[in-house]
């Protein structure tokens, strides 16, 4: 007999194929990464990002509410800090009135519900670029996590609602929870960077941050010492169940697009939230070739998000967050 069975039927209108969509998406799904730089009543355009800025506090506070207007409820924060604020320590990392912890404060002020998860990294207070301090020629795990712990409990009594280390040390999510719980923040969460891949889509974010590896003779030049081979696929959910027995809340699969099978992976085999970042070369992409008119934005836009939903992130960090808020409210 000729198929009793039609997919078709349920694809006959909009109206049909609405009732049986099996994935949706919302505001309340995205986080939007920020980046904050020094200054009042300033912004600076990143040229391989466009629609995206460096803000001064002020602004990005401003910023911060518009997106709670939206419906977007949690932002990831990250600092250009000034040149002459860079060492080998990180020491400018937990300065009680560093440009970090005034940003914090200053969103939680005015902003109360936003949920604030400041970036826990070095690389943008190091003179090498690396997410961790040199030493002997070598990123050094043990005596950057030291580092790390004070940067993030530097965050907590600023305001942070959860810590986001994006470095890839070994132990550090360990290290971070008995840190926060020592200094009496037990209610602030973890959202471990679990797979984040040592991936070249990451090109216009450091280029925003200034904060990529520097050449210079016996220093790594590239991060593939801490961050994951791109190869690798056991690797990623060995890391993430390490993170969720240290402690974390959340665990993270960075970048996002060409890794949904290592969403898909991690999903089925965690029982925290999954947030996956669709990261800066993957809207730097969508931008451009939809400048030429060989995509669609929007539509292109929505398509990305949606699959990443899709394939099981709970919560999607991504530069598109206002654009997609924007369409979504409509």
């Amino acid at each position: 007999m000729f198929p009793l069975h039609r997919g078709r039927r349920l694809r006959v209108n909009e109206s049909m194929r609405s009732l049986v969509r099996e994935t949706t998406l919302s505001p309340a799904d995205f986080m939007f990464p920020m980046f904050i730089s020094e200054g009042e009543n300033t912004e600076t355009e990143i040229p391989s990002m466009p629609g995206i800025f460096r803000r001064s506090v002020d602004l990005t506070v401003k910023e911060v509410q518009e997106l709670y207007a939206l419906g977007i409820r949690a932002v990831n924060i990250y600092v250009k800090v000034s040149e002459n604020l860079k060492d080998n320590t990180g020491k400018e990392a937990w300065n009680p009135n560093g440009l970090m912890q005034n940003a914090i404060r200053a969103i939680k002020e005015a902003c109360p519900e936003m949920i604030v998860m400041p970036d826990v990294a070095l690389d943008p207070y190091s003179i090498y670029g690396h997410d961790g301090i040199i030493k002997n020629g070598e990123v050094a795990n043990d005596i950057t996590v030291d580092a790390l712990v004070k940067m993030a409990v530097s965050h907590a009594h600023a305001g942070a609602d959860f810590v986001a280390p994006s470095d890839m040390m070994d132990g550090r999510v360990l290290y971070l929870r008995q840190g926060l719980d020592a200094a009496g923040f037990q209610h602030v969460g973890i959202m471990s960077y679990s797979a984040k891949y040592a991936s070249a889509f990451y090109g216009p974010f450091r280029d925003a941050l200034d904060s990529a590896p520097v050449d210079i003779t016996d220093i790594p030049t590239d991060k593939k010492t801490y961050q994951m081979d791109y190869a690798n696929r056991l690797e990623a959910i060995k890391e993430a169940l390490s993170d969720i027995e240290e402690g974390a809340d959340m665990v993270m699969v960075k970048p996002g697009i060409a890794y949904l099978d290592i969403v898909r992976e991690i999903k089925d085999r965690v029982t925290v939230p999954v947030t996956v970042f669709h990261v800066s070369g993957e809207y730097a992409m969508i931008k451009a070739a939809a400048e030429k008119g060989w995509l669609d934005h929007d539509k292109i836009m929505m398509e990305q998000l949606m699959c990443i939903k899709r394939a099981g992130a709970n919560l999607i960090s991504t530069y598109f967050a206002k654009e997609a808020a924007i369409l979504l409210n409509k």
